[in-house]
């Protein structure tokens, strides 16, 4: 029986809309590197390949040096606030989905790979500060995607039985592996986000939903056969 629901936010309950690729295209501009020239390209590239990573972790793959990956960081999470800030939309039914896991006496946890205090953004900006039962960032937990810890640090907090009574759901690979690598009883991969079907299929997932408001009609009917 499945007791805890830990969704990844952007792309997965939270609409993208591309806001993700704009704050990183800001970031890397600002360290000089700008879109049309094939160090952009590469980069580019690689951040469509990770999202769902830790973004620090991204770039300190793209930029090596700690003070140039500490640099991009902070521009990127000062961009994104400003998308922000300029409007933000839930994924269609996302709200409604978390609310009826929570009615059928199942927790969630929103985890994502911002900082906290990008996350906090996000959520007053969507009025959902009270919509979940917790809400994870790599910082609070230990490590970001594609480790298991945000997962089992939910697991901790909000006191499932074990790992096999744990949902993870993300749009993107990364968010897979991080459910298989915690053991979750069901790795749902989502279609409103950065990654398709192959790409979320080849990295574990036991379902593919096409959307989060599927989520508790899977949880749901999973109870009722047990």
């Amino acid at each position: 029986m499945i007791q805890l629901a830990v969704l990844d936010m952007a792309g997965t309950t939270v609409a993208d809309d591309g806001l993700v690729e704009q704050a990183f295209t800001a970031a890397i501009g600002a360290q000089g590197i700008e879109p049309g020239t094939p160090r952009y390209d590469e980069m580019i590239a690689h951040v469509r390949a990770t999202m769902g990573e830790s973004k620090i972790t991204v770039f300190r793959a793209l930029l090596g040096a700690e003070d140039a990956a500490q640099r991009a960081n902070a521009a990127f999470e000062a961009a994104y606030g400003e998308l922000v800030d300029g409007g933000l939309a839930p994924v269609d039914g996302a709200a409604d989905a978390i609310q009826e896991l929570r009615d059928a006496g199942i927790k969630v946890c929103l985890t994502t790979g911002f900082s906290e205090t990008t996350q906090h953004r996000i959520l007053t900006a969507l009025g959902w500060r009270q919509l979940a039962d917790l809400t994870l960032c790599p910082a609070q937990a230990g490590r970001g995607r594609p480790y298991p810890d945000m997962v089992l640090k939910a697991l901790l907090e909000l006191r499932a039985d074990g790992v096999q009574n744990v949902a993870v759901a993300g749009d993107t690979a990364y968010d897979m592996t991080t459910g298989i690598r915690a053991g979750a009883g069901i790795v749902a991969g989502v279609l409103t986000g950065a990654h398709g079907n192959e790409q979320l299929t080849a990295a574990g997932a036991t379902n593919v939903l096409e959307s989060v408001r599927d989520l508790p009609g899977l949880l749901l009917d999973r109870r009722l056969e047990k």
